[in-house]
């Protein structure tokens, strides 16, 4: 281990996607932005400002980017100024894709900051210790990402027909956040050409980048149907206490 790297000063931002349209979890013909899964309440406060808050504490994050649909910009401005003001948010409009919202977001990065840490907004439970552990492999990898393996039997399915069973050896879950010297993520946006990714690592390893997998705790839940709401705020509420913080 290089404990010099251990030791520097380094800078930075984290670039918090909100900007999703929440397929799954929207209510049939509901168009209000509060039925959105990153808007709707969790222990008192909207998933996204718990997923934020994680790293305003941290001293080593100066600048904070949200990016949200371009059709939620109104009414996130109004409904959520104070928070945008206490927490110095840069809030960006996103685009079609999950790739395009973190262009934009990337776009607004500051030139001083060292590393780039995406993050879902819809992982309200990341705790401080996995934080902490992706961004000390990143500063010494120059690219991590959590991760978990995958430990049920896996089946690939058409026409709600089982077609294949997959050997779920070496296979893991990514997870958020990732995180990446600034110049290797820059380079590997600049470099997609039109490929669609839900995942920047993805993008990352094909610039030729080695990404380094920080094994995560399964707490770390992505917030893709109302049902997962009640296993976040059980998580939340023990983070809370430092059970799993």
């Amino acid at each position: 281990m290089d404990t010099n790297k251990e030791q520097e000063t380094v800078l930075f931002s984290v670039i918090i996607v909100a900007a999703g349209n929440s397929r799954r979890f929207v209510e049939i013909d509901s168009d209000k932005p509060t039925a959105k899964k990153t808007f709707v309440s969790l222990n008192r406060k909207p998933v996204w400002l718990h997923s934020v808050e994680k790293f305003y504490e941290r001293e080593d994050v100066v600048q904070l980017i949200i990016v949200i649909s371009p059709d939620d910009l109104t009414w996130f401005f109004r409904f959520y100024a104070s928070e945008i003001d206490r927490m110095f948010l840069l809030v960006v409009a996103g685009g079609n894709e999950r790739v395009d919202s973190v262009q934009n977001g990337l776009a607004v990065v500051r030139r001083d900051v060292d590393f780039i840490a995406v993050h879902d907004a819809a992982r309200p439970c990341v705790s401080k210790k996995a934080i902490d552990a992706v961004f000390r492999q990143a500063r010494l990898d120059g690219a991590a990402m959590l991760a978990t393996p995958i430990v049920g039997t896996i089946k690939r399915i058409y026409n709600g027909q089982i077609t294949e069973t997959i050997n779920r050896e070496n296979l893991w879950e990514a997870q958020t956040p990732q995180v990446f010297r600034r110049e290797i993520l820059l380079n590997a946006y600049e470099c997609r050409g039109g490929v669609d990714s839900t995942d920047d690592a993805q993008l990352v390893e094909n610039i030729g980048y080695t990404v380094s997998v920080v094994p995560a705790d399964r707490f770390n839940i992505k917030i893709t149907t109302p049902a997962d709401l009640t296993f976040a705020e059980t998580i939340l509420s023990h983070q809370n206490n430092s059970v799993l913080y």
